[in-house]
């Protein structure tokens, strides 16, 4: 712990000096260029920073609950959960952990780059300004992997920033949180620092009458900082700068099944806004991971994932040309990669001895060019785009050897290629302010992640066994819906959709405790979700339900699958927040989340029963810009089971109150 806070401490001097630069203000171009009027047509749901900042869960991936049907793997949140697990989908659009939604932080795609799940332990709330999560498929820049939708995440500008913003809370086992934002100008720019906090004793996630002497409470400790700056280059160009660092550690169960997750990501982006409008960013990441699984029946390490170094890189380049008032031309091309190796050694759970030593990675590789084109004509809008890519699946391989030395396996597979084609198209028709109808298509693929490909692993007793020779996953799909605002401050959209996730990867069962990544035929999910948000004086109302029909279509080895639900996959999910604003400044609110029941397993042998979920949010101003604050996770306490072998039990997280402190000034 002290040698990862020296980047903190580094921070601090900078930080101060932008502090204290005065409230003078700040306009700083260094963002992306403004979504388009075509993109209204798909349907995306927009989460303010108000919201943002005032949510009863202290992690992230709560927030994204505002959107039902957009979850993760499992119903851990992110303190409690293996970091692998925490694959996002939507629309039932699974069957195993990987995520299938393209998650972007200021344009650049943030999932880990060996096993593809997203690290919220990394995201800062205090630093964000939207977010905007489009379920369905296709992706203009970036297309690769927007299969269920994609989530886009933009931070505040640093100018937008008040000097310095600052929060402390204490909750229910020792749990601790703190985080602050610094903002200021920065020569003839602005600049951004921000350094976050979370760690507590967790809870025992066994049932009570399901623990052992080696059973121990899920502590979890997790930090975070970063530094952003935006500069102008001329009259209408800017640059910005984003470095940012985490390391999430966490205790599964079992005393000694520690995971880390740890990476150092850094971004530059170049933005041109008229009249040749342009877009251009590079980026890198460096990923690590390490677990140590532990035997649920005599409590021996069985395998010790020691190290799992990846890289993640890529960049990407937009062109606007100007072609009129009324129309948006985007021409682009784009370029991401993957690196990674996993180190591990497995052991007898009878003995304790070491009995292999294993060896494995590769390289995975995309490219593609895109252009989309949008036109307004009166009250229809109508956009199109289409994009080709070229992938490669390179120098993959996997190895294990004896304590001894000896090569029990030697496996080096051939590199593969392709390419892909896809398209997406929709309209937008608004009569009048009141009612908007919107209809769209698309298609999409998905790269196998390093991890399916080379990385078998282990939920103890049960087996999953890697395959190297996966194909990619490809979605087709299509929705309609409407925009409606039937009264002042009343607003309601409804959609329909229909997608087919053709070659799905999947956890297929082979054997008694033992599975193997396939791709089964498909996965085909229709349904409809809904949407409410009112104002009524000083009450407000947000609602969001989802409802997916999910089943997976198989042949062959995945046979006994067919007509099945995809594992994890609920069929209803519904969040609801009633607010009120008393008076300036001060917040209250109540969430209402409710997940239907789903099974923990492709044969659907473990059925886990539904959980609905109460949560409570107050922030009261106590004057110069301090506020207390207080957060009931789960008052009612229900009992969520987020795993179920049919032997062990895991629960989510119990009752948690928090009580706290907030400045900004």
């Amino acid at each position: 712990m002290r040698r990862f806070l020296l980047p903190f401490l580094a921070l601090s001097p900078p930080t101060a000096a932008m502090a204290q630069s005065g409230p003078d203000p700040i306009v700083i171009t260094a963002e992306g260029l403004p979504e388009t009027s075509g993109s209204a047509a798909y349907g995306a749901v927009s989460i303010g920073r108000e919201r943002i900042l005032q949510t009863p869960g202290t992690r992230f991936e709560y927030l994204l609950g505002d959107v039902a049907g957009l979850q993760q793997f499992r119903r851990s949140d992110s303190r409690s959960a293996n970091p692998t697990a925490q694959g996002l989908n939507a629309r039932s659009l699974g069957g195993n952990a990987s995520t299938r939604t393209l998650v972007l932080l200021d344009g650049v795609p943030i999932t880990d780059p060996f096993f593809g799940y997203v690290p919220f332990s990394q995201l800062v709330p205090d630093t964000l300004q939207e977010v905007r999560v489009t379920r369905g498929g296709g992706s203009g820049a970036f297309g690769a992997g927007a299969l269920a939708g994609t989530v886009e995440l933009e931070s505040a500008p640093p100018g937008a920033l008040p000097p310095l913003s600052a929060r402390a809370a204490y909750g229910s086992r020792d749990s601790r949180q703190a985080a602050a934002v610094l903002s200021g100008k920065l020569g003839s720019g602005a600049a951004s620092a921000f350094a976050s906090y979370d760690g507590g004793d967790g809870f025992f996630t066994a049932p009570a009458d399901q623990r052992g002497p080696a059973d121990v409470p899920a502590a979890y400790e997790s930090v975070a900082a970063g530094i952003r700056g935006g500069a102008p280059l001329g009259a209408s160009s800017a640059l910005s700068v984003s470095a940012r660092l985490f390391r999430d550690d966490r205790t599964l169960r079992f005393g000694g099944a520690d995971s880390r997750s740890e990476g150092e990501d850094v971004s530059l982006r170049v933005t041109r806004q008229a009249p040749w409008a342009v877009d251009a960013l590079a980026y890198v990441q460096r990923r690590g991971f390490s677990n140590r699984v532990i035997s649920s029946s005599n409590f021996n390490l069985v395998l010790d994932q020691r190290s799992t170094p990846s890289t993640g890189y890529g960049g990407k380049i937009e062109i606007r040309p100007p072609v009129g008032p009324a129309a948006v031309l985007r021409l682009g091309a784009d370029i991401r990669g993957a690196s990674g190796e996993l180190y591990e050694d497995a052991y007898s759970a009878a003995t304790g001895a070491r009995t292999e030593a294993r060896n494995g990675g590769g390289r995975n590789l995309s490219g593609g060019l895109f252009a989309e084109g949008d036109l307004t004509a009166g009250d229809v809008t109508l956009t199109a785009g289409l994009r080709g890519d070229l992938w490669r699946i390179k120098n993959g391989f996997y190895t294990a050897r004896s304590p001894q030395g000896v090569t029990v396996e030697d496996a080096r597979y051939p590199d593969r290629s392709g390419e892909e084609l896809t398209a997406r198209a929709g309209i937008r028709w608004a009569p009048n302010p009141a009612l908007a109808l919107r209809a769209a298509a698309y298609t999409g693929y998905r790269l196998p992640t390093l991890n399916e490909l080379y990385r078998p692993f282990v939920v103890f007793p049960v087996v999953t066994q890697a395959n190297a020779d996966l194909d990619t996953e490809r979605l087709r799909g299509g929705e309609v819906g409407l925009d409606a605002a039937p009264l002042p401050g009343v607003r309601l959209t409804a959609t329909v959709f229909w997608n087919e996730l053709r070659d799905a990867i999947a956890n297929v069962t082979v054997a008694e405790n033992l599975r193997q990544r396939r791709n089964v035929d498909a996965i085909e999910a229709k349904g409809a979700e809904l949407g409410l948000s009112a104002e009524v004086g000083v009450f407000d109302l947000r609602a969001s339900y989802a409802y997916s029909d999910a089943r997976v279509r198989g042949t062959g080895a995945a046979a006994a699958l067919d007509g099945f639900r995809p594992s994890q996959s609920p069929a209803h999910s519904l969040s609801a927040t009633l607010g009120a604003e008393p008076r300036q400044g001060a917040r209250l609110s109540a969430t209402l989340r409710h997940v239907g029941a789903q099974f923990e397993d492709d044969r659907q042998e473990n059925r886990l029963p539904p959980a609905t979920t109460v949560d409570l949010f107050a922030a009261w101003p106590l004057g110069q810009g301090v506020s207390l604050v207080g957060r009931a996770e789960n008052l009612l306490d229900e009992t969520i089971i987020t795993r179920d072998t049919g032997e062990a039990i895991d629960l989510g997280t119990p009752r948690t109150l928090w009580l706290g402190l907030r400045y900004s000034g």
